[in-house]
């Protein structure tokens, strides 16, 4: 499930360990997630276009993308449709 490989994903990037086992869809992420600043965010994309075999562009991402671990799940798999 892409939700699941997302949460993986966060965790490894943000280096939160358990913390992220905890988090379901509806865990916010931006401002919520002390580990999420701006770097964070260019590595936690960097590590999603190396798993998902996507390419995120500037302009695609927002606020809202990051704003909860489903909407960043959301983008993924919008990314992925054909």
């Amino acid at each position: 499930m892409i939700l699941d490989d997302v949460k993986m994903i966060v965790g490894n990037s943000l280096q939160i360990g358990t913390r992220v086992q905890q988090m379901d869809a509806s865990a916010p992420l931006l401002g919520a997630v002390p580990e999420l600043d701006s770097i964070a965010v260019v590595n936690l994309i960097t590590a999603l276009e190396e798993h998902f075999g996507i390419a995120v562009a500037d302009d695609e991402i927002g606020a809202s993308t990051f704003e909860t671990l489903g909407s960043l799940a959301q983008f993924v798999e919008r990314k992925l449709a054909p």
